[in-house]
Formats: C-alpha cells, sequence, structure tokens
C-alpha cells in the first residue's frame, strides 16, 4: 500500500512540475511569448529582486526559457537562467537599494536577434513622519517621500484581536501625505498595532509581443506602535 502511494505522488508531482516546467522559446511563435516582470523591495532590505518570467500565450501558460542567441539583459548585464518545481524557469537578480533608484531597462532578444525593450523607473519610499511608541486615537497623517504628486499605496493596519478585520485598502497619496481618519481607527483595539504601508504599481508593457505582458513594482515598508484612548 505505502508503495502504491508513493508511486502515485511521484507522479503526481512530476506531473506539477511538468506543467510549470521550462521550455525553449525556438519550440514557441516569437509573438506568442508574454513578457511578466515583477520588481520588489523592503525597506530594512539591503537588495531589492528583479524577477523576469517569459510565459506561453499569458500570464498563467508554461514558462519560456530563452535559448540563443536570443537572451535577456537588465541594464547591459546579461541575466542567467534559473529554474524552480512550482514556479518555472526565470531570471533573477539582486540590486542595492539605495542605489539602484532612478531609471533602468530590461531588453530582451528572441531567436530572431529581434530586441523588446522596456524601461521602468524605480523609486524606494520613505516615511517622513517619525511615529512615537504610542498614538492615542484621533486622525493621523502619515508623510510620504518617493511617491508622485498624486499616487496610490496600500494602507494595512492590524491589531492582535482575532475579532477585528483592521484596514486594508487602496488609498491615494497627495503631496506625500495619508490620513487615517478617528473613524478608521474605530475598526481597530487597543494595544500593539501593525502598519504596512505598500507601493504597488502596475501597467502593460509598453515594447512587447503580440501576446503582451505586465510590470509591477511593489515597495513595503513597517511599523508598529501602540494605540490607545
Amino acid at each position: 500500500m505505502k508503495r502504491a502511494f508513493a508511486i502515485i505522488f511521484f507522479f503526481s508531482f512530476m506531473g506539477i512540475i511538468s506543467c510549470r516546467n521550462k521550455k525553449g522559446n525556438d519550440v514557441l511563435s516569437p509573438e506568442s511569448i508574454y513578457f511578466d516582470y515583477k520588481i520588489s523591495g523592503h525597506e530594512g532590505d539591503d537588495k531589492l529582486t528583479v524577477l523576469l518570467q517569459y510565459k506561453e500565450g499569458d500570464e498563467e501558460g508554461q514558462t519560456v526559457t530563452i535559448n540563443g542567441p536570443g537572451k535577456v539583459m537588465l541594464d547591459e548585464e546579461i541575466l542567467m537562467v534559473d529554474s524552480a518545481a512550482m514556479t518555472g524557469s526565470f531570471y533573477e537578480t539582486n540590486k542595492v537599494i539605495d542605489s539602484f533608484a532612478g531609471k533602468h531597462l530590461i531588453v530582451f532578444t528572441n531567436l530572431n536577434k529581434k530586441e523588446y525593450k522596456e524601461e521602468f523607473n524605480f523609486q524606494p519610499v520613505s516615511l517622513v513622519t517619525t511615529i512615537p511608541d504610542t498614538i492615542h486615537r484621533g486622525e493621523l497623517v502619515f508623510e510620504l517621500a518617493g511617491l508622485e504628486p498624486a499616487d496610490m499605496v496600500r494602507l494595512v493596519l492590524t491589531d492582535t484581536m482575532w475579532v477585528n478585520d483592521g484596514i486594508n485598502r487602496i488609498d491615494t497619496v497627495r503631496d506625500g501625505r495619508i490620513i487615517i481618519s478617528a473613524d478608521d481607527l474605530k475598526k481597530l483595539s487597543n494595544g500593539p498595532i501593525q502598519l504596512e504601508l505598500i507601493r504597488e504599481y502596475e501597467r502593460p508593457i509598453k515594447n512587447g509581443t503580440k501576446a503582451g505582458g505586465r510590470i509591477s513594482i511593489s515597495y513595503s515598508l513597517k511599523r508598529e506602535f501602540i494605540l490607545a484612548d
């Protein structure tokens, strides 16, 4: 019985791998390759992650390995392919956050040596407001740097009570300020509060194949404080 279970598990696992496993771009139409670019960082980490994947048809398709003479480059640095059982093939690099702010260029070269260039801008977000250990109920105003004059940030506040959903929403930041009203704080219980601010940005690829693609950039920061009456 154990042997039969092991055999079933093995083939099931191999099936999962085959669904996500990489395949060469030489067996695909060049215009059917979907670009999936993710750049993510967190305050307190020295480095951010640039994760690039190429997929068959759309974001749910099998991942694609870019065979020569095709290649993937970030700011003139050639990235090497790696793979994982659950995610398939990918191109990844880590960059020092402090020196990565500004414009960058991803260049994908297909089998026919056609180049697709995608420029993006990365800017880490910082919290200008100093948060005290204890905050009393009332309107809260946080000032942020590194955002556009009108930008969007995900605001997450959670307490230690399981009965509360807390706050989790997308807020508009105007002139670097985000406001949490006294009514908002009624959703939270007194005690330890975890605050997370996440700048999430996603847009379609500007210079891609007919299959298209997306680029997403995220940067998050966290704080803790005590909420009191």
